[in-house]
């Protein structure tokens, strides 16, 4: 909970001192729930870009979860509305943490690991929108770095053979091509395309 806590802080501190105002950071933590895509959309908006780009990649970014949803589907319990409801509460670290053995994940734990996951969230997003009303500019503290560190953690420990460190640094270096050459957004999007297509090819 305490990093959640934290890397919540840092996206509301963030999206208040780009001009999201008060509200918006928090209702979008309590709805959204997913740290990637939010801060997807917040580095899309926040360097010019449109709506369109920004869902687009926070949509890209979240389609993680397909695969996620199709690894819980046999160990999840009763009917469509049942399973789809208790499916919401999966997030990265409860599917680490809900596993009870190879392909086998326990819907309570699942369910209980995300809960204080999400309160940790939402209070920490609330936490840095009060803050972030104080702070003119949020790199001043680090902030800016909580996030892009924490996933950096996660994708190192991902790269366990040669097609996924081959694919992740594809993608990186398209980002950092396109970044000086195309519309905010752009970047994030043909990057993320590359490696769900880098990946596809890997695997089949």
């Amino acid at each position: 909970m305490v990093p959640t806590l934290l890397i919540g802080a840092s996206f509301g501190v963030t999206a208040t001192t780009v001009g999201w105002g008060v509200l918006a950071p928090v209702v979008m933590s309590a709805i959204v729930f997913s740290g990637a895509a939010q801060f997807a959309t917040l580095a899309v908006l926040g360097a010019g870009g449109n709506a369109v780009a920004a869902i687009a990649a926070a949509t890209l970014v979240a389609s993680r979860f397909l695969a996620i949803g199709v690894a819980i589907g046999p160990s999840m319990r009763g009917g469509p509305v049942r399973r789809a409801l208790e499916g919401q509460a999966v997030v990265d670290a409860s599917l680490a943490l809900g596993k009870t053995g190879e392909g086998r994940y326990g819907p309570r734990r699942l369910i209980g690991s995300t809960l204080p996951q999400y309160a940790g969230w939402t209070l920490g997003t609330l936490a840095g929108v009060l803050l972030g009303r104080g702070i003119a500019d949020p790199k001043a503290l680090g902030l800016d770095a909580l996030f892009p560190a924490f996933f950096l953690v996660l994708v190192v420990g991902e790269l366990t053979d040669r097609a996924s460190r081959v694919t992740a640094a594809v993608g990186g270096l398209i980002a950092l091509v396109l970044i000086p050459l195309v519309p905010p957004g752009i970047p994030v999007i043909v990057a993320c395309v590359a490696v769900l297509a880098g990946r596809a090819v890997s695997r089949a």
